[in-house]
């Protein structure tokens, strides 16, 4: 009968620490965000120099970067829940939460731009590419100067 009662409190006390894990303190939100955002960042902002005529256009690391940003550009919107406005060090405006639609009206149009410069570069289309990075660019700054602080 003791190891039933054991067996009881193990499977209890892995059953509390489970419901733990699975409920993200606000700050990790606002982590997992950031992170996402800034990893949209570190493959994004290589290609200016590409779009500008800086640097020569390259197939194969325009298909890995956008590759890696179709599936990045999903990721940022989940940390973006209801109580993360002022946690830790956020630039997020009040009105990703007081206009939500419009804001994941923005998310969405980033994606969708996202999956037409993916395009250009599978099909090694230089100007295409160069003319959809501007496109992206401008989807990124319009949601920047409605919800984020500078």
């Amino acid at each position: 009968m003791k190891s039933l009662t054991k067996i009881a409190i193990a499977v209890g006390a892995v059953a509390i620490a489970t419901t733990a894990l699975a409920q993200p303190r606000p700050e990790q939100f606002v982590k997992q965000r950031q992170s996402a955002l800034a990893l949209i960042g570190w493959y994004f902002g290589p290609m200016g120099a590409v779009a500008k005529g800086e640097a020569p256009f390259n197939k194969e690391d325009a298909v890995r970067r956008t590759t890696n940003l179709v599936a990045l550009s999903k990721m940022p919107w989940e940390g973006f829940v209801a109580g993360t406005d002022n946690v830790g060090n956020t630039k997020a405006k009040p009105e990703i939460w007081t206009q939500n639609a419009k804001f994941k009206e923005a998310g969405a149009k980033m994606e969708a731009e996202l999956v037409k410069l993916a395009a250009a570069a599978n099909a090694g289309n230089e100007a295409e590419f160069k003319k959809q990075f501007g496109v992206v660019g401008g989807t990124c700054k319009a949601c920047h100067d409605d919800f984020r602080k500078q």
